[in-house]
């Protein structure tokens, strides 16, 4: 587990666009109940990003906004954009000018993004249900900053006339062994089992891969790793979802696999994820924390969006970044009385026997009650 220690944090809180000032709105309120049953303290700084922050200021990510993130043990994030920006020149759009500068800026080189499907909510995933009679709990960890998406060369030029496109996958040692160490200590939190994925049947950079993987295992004996190339992962993330625990794997490989995962899991609105920056002397890490959903514009300001999301998002928050172990444990199990007790809003509800459909608001009351 992650060590609990100051019992006084502070955090930013990005709201951002669309739904999500509505689902924060959730969140914050049980981060009050969090606070009062657990005993600790969280000091919170809230500010605009996003398109809300171009509206006010002419800028997605505002000097004012970036400070107070510097300030802070985490960053509680929302969501950003909407058709409203989505003409405006790329580098001031709300995700490419907020979101971007923010991973970058702080390092966060982490990608942590949980695939769960409660047994209550296995209907809902296009896996047969044979196949996940019992639900299940994935964490893909990523690797952010390096690989394919950033190594150089890269660009297009002409040879003999003809347009040549170039990308180069490339990683350091180092690279992989801070991604590595982040995937082992997840997985001591859990099952102690870690699967890391490459190809390093075809590719250099995978072979150095395996060889750090295997290194840095030897720090963390009591986590049982194995190996498996990405393409035989993303078939058996399908075929038996329900034998994985954490799996770690470099930035390409890690984008499409989280996405797979989340589509198996029926639900984009029940899906939270962390960015992990550096790691402090107390073990924890400074990060960013969302939902991997979107700003969905076109239910925004009804009250019927999940905060589901946004409130794992906060339990992780609370494990990753102040120890508060406890206090996530409790919240996730929550939510899980939760489903369990029929409550969905409407991207999960199917009209079953034993459903009670409702908002945004209710489903955290519900949660609240549970809590």
């Amino acid at each position: 587990m992650f060590p609990r220690m100051s019992r006084k944090h502070r955090i930013t809180i990005l709201a951002g666009d669309g739904i999500g000032p509505e689902v924060m709105n959730g969140a914050i309120r049980i981060l009050d109940a969090a606070e009062a049953k657990f005993g600790f303290t969280v000091e919170r700084s809230e500010h605009l990003v996003g398109g809300a922050a171009i509206d006010a200021t002419g800028h997605p990510l505002p000097p004012e906004t970036l400070k107070a993130c510097e300030q802070a043990n985490a960053i509680l994030f929302g969501s950003v954009g909407g058709p409203k920006w989505e003409n405006l020149p790329p580098d001031i759009q709300p995700e490419r000018g907020a979101l971007l500068p923010l991973r970058k800026h702080f390092g966060l080189f982490a990608n942590l993004r949980p695939g769960v499907c409660l047994p209550a909510l296995t209907h809902a995933s296009p896996v047969k249900q044979e196949l996940i009679a019992d639900g299940f709990d994935v964490l893909c960890v990523r690797e952010l900053t390096g690989g394919i998406y950033f190594g150089s060369p890269k660009g297009r030029h002409e040879e003999n006339g003809e347009p040549i496109a170039l990308d180069t996958m490339i990683y350091k040692k180092s690279e992989i062994e801070r991604i590595a160490r982040v995937a082992f200590t997840a997985a001591m939190s859990r099952k102690k089992q870690l699967l890391s994925v490459d190809k390093s049947n075809v590719l250099a950079s995978s072979v150095l891969w395996r060889e750090t993987v295997i290194e840095i295992s030897r720090e963390f004996p009591e986590v049982q790793l194995s190996h498996m190339y990405v393409d035989n992962a993303a078939m058996q993330l399908i075929r038996r979802p329900g034998s994985f625990d954490v799996l770690v794997t470099e930035n390409l490989f890690g984008d499409i696999l989280s996405d797979e995962m989340a589509m198996i899991s029926g639900s984009l609105g029940m899906l939270p994820s962390a960015s992990l920056g550096r790691q402090g002397d107390n073990g924890l890490y400074f990060g960013m924390y969302e939902p991997s959903g979107g700003s969905a514009p076109d239910i925004a300001g009804q009250g019927i969006a999940n905060p589901i999301a946004q409130v794992l998002s906060l339990a992780m928050l609370l494990r990753f970044s102040l120890g508060e172990n406890s206090a996530a444990e409790a919240i996730e199990n929550a939510v899980a009385k939760t489903i369990a007790d029929g409550f969905r809003t409407g991207d999960i509800a199917t009209g079953r026997d034993g459903e009670t459909k409702v908002g945004t608001q209710a489903m955290v009351e519900a949660i609240l009650a549970r809590f």
